[in-house]
């Protein structure tokens, strides 16, 4: 081989060594913008994609778990008006949102709308008891007539039919609905079922009217696609859960779920903090003395949305000011076990493991006009139970998402680089190759035998 043909290989192998980097320095956002794509297709809610035939028929299962709270005293304090002691009991786990959803439309507005069957199975394996469970509990009916009708009449309904401030009743009358004595119809906490407007979010209203103030604006935080990531922990997430009023989630940290790397966002506390320390809770305050003028934090107040006095808070009133706390005796917050959070997966922006808890709570307080309350020293907002639905992938969902999406990508993404590591180092070899042979005196008497 002459030297002209060593420079001219080395010259070919210096530009071909630089073709192949930028080969790979490009297929960076190419792979990026397919993979946008494709994952922008997949999760739009048409006919034929995979957010489609999951959303209509979800087979991850979610599961509610109810742990409700039993009266230790309730003739203390009915008789001296002593603080309720509570005793937490559960969990009474059921399966829901097994039926997949039916009339689906999709609208001229953008909108999809559709019947959610709602269906509950009581699971034994996953529950401490059976749903014939008999605890004592806040009078819901008494609860009710307390907080929205006038006490002398409320007095009135309450002697004619001998009801009392509590009531023993089973898990399922708690939960699914008896008929109450006082009422004449059919009571529970989720009787009768209802369910929000299109599976949780109000169609085509940005504003609500059941606030303090006229017309309160709905914060909506929408994902942003950027770069290849569709979610990112500097982003915050609008969780709507079923109380007329959007919560933000920040993000946390990212943990390993299953072998899939996922963002995980927690409920601030600041989410149901006082007006005091979070002013955009100002028009959630609707009782300025039951709040001791908008100073407690923690609780949410549903009482001109449900038309009875209730109450919403995290578990065992977590994030909540103290005077919630000493009403009642029992009560022990803990954060790994009362917080809300969801796992997202950051490309695709899939909720694949998800915690949602609250507690329901309702009012009671003194009145010189209902006997059965004549002794009863402050207002109490009762804790009558609260709910755990979580649900997570399982694992052959995990291996078809790792398999279909993370796999695919660790193999575009290994085929860049490599392309790029092998022409670099090609370009470099060769290049400096050539500069020794050019560098190197030429005596003409240079050769090189290749045999």
């Amino acid at each position: 081989m002459t030297c002209c043909d060593l420079k001219c290989g080395l010259i070919t192998g210096t530009v071909l060594g630089a073709l192949i980097a930028v080969l790979g320095g490009i297929l960076i956002p190419v792979g990026n913008m397919f993979i946008e794509n494709t994952v922008h297709h997949e999760t739009v809610l048409e006919n034929g994609t995979l957010a489609f035939d999951t959303w209509t028929s979800v087979d991850i299962a979610i599961y509610r778990q109810f742990w409700l709270f039993d009266v230790q005293n309730p003739d203390d304090v009915v008789g001296q008006g002593a603080k309720p002691v509570l005793v937490q009991k559960g969990p009474y786990t059921y399966r829901t949102r097994f039926i997949p959803k039916k009339n689906i439309t999709f609208n001229d507005n953008y909108t999809v709308s559709f019947v959610l069957p709602a269906g509950a199975i009581f699971e034994p394996s996953m529950s401490v008891g059976t749903e014939e469970d008999i605890f004592t509990s806040l009078n819901l009916a008494v609860a009710g007539v307390y907080g929205l009708l006038g006490h002398k009449l409320a007095n009135w309904l309450i002697q004619r039919s001998n009801s009392t401030l509590f009531q023993n009743r089973t898990v399922k009358e708690l939960l699914w609905g008896y008929k109450d004595p006082m009422l004449g119809s059919m009571l529970g906490v989720f009787y009768p079922v209802r369910l929000p407007t299109l599976d949780g979010f109000i169609a085509n209203e940005q504003n609500l009217q059941n606030w303090t103030r006229p017309k309160i604006h709905i914060k909506v935080y929408m994902c942003v696609r950027i770069f290849k990531e569709i979610v990112h922990p500097e982003m915050k997430f609008a969780e709507y859960l079923l109380i007329l009023r959007s919560i933000s989630a920040k993000f946390d940290r990212t943990v390993d779920l299953k072998g899939i790397s996922v963002y995980r966002y927690l409920l601030p506390p600041e989410a149901l903090a006082s007006p005091v320390e979070n002013p955009d809770n100002q028009c959630y305050c609707t009782d300025p003395v039951l709040t001791k003028n908008c100073t407690t934090a923690g609780l949410l107040d549903l009482t001109a949305c449900r038309g009875a006095p209730v109450f919403l808070s995290l578990p065992h009133f977590l994030y909540g000011s103290n005077d919630l706390h000493q009403g009642v005796i029992g009560l022990n917050p803990n954060f790994d076990e009362h917080s809300i959070f969801l796992d997202v997966e950051p490309i695709t922006g899939f909720t694949l493991r998800f915690a949602k808890r609250l507690q329901l709570n309702m009012l009671y307080g003194p009145s010189d006009s209902i006997l059965i309350l004549n002794k009863i020293k402050d207002y109490t907002i009762f804790p009558i139970l609260w709910v755990n639905e979580t649900a997570v992938l399982d694992d052959e969902t995990a291996d078809m998402f790792k398999k279909e999406l993370i796999a695919r990508m660790e193999l575009l993404e290994g085929f860049q680089i490599g392309l790029i590591v092998v022409g670099l180092i090609l370009f470099a070899s060769c290049l400096i190759g050539l500069i020794v042979v050019c560098t190197k005196p030429n005596n003409n008497k240079f050769s090189l035998v290749v045999k």
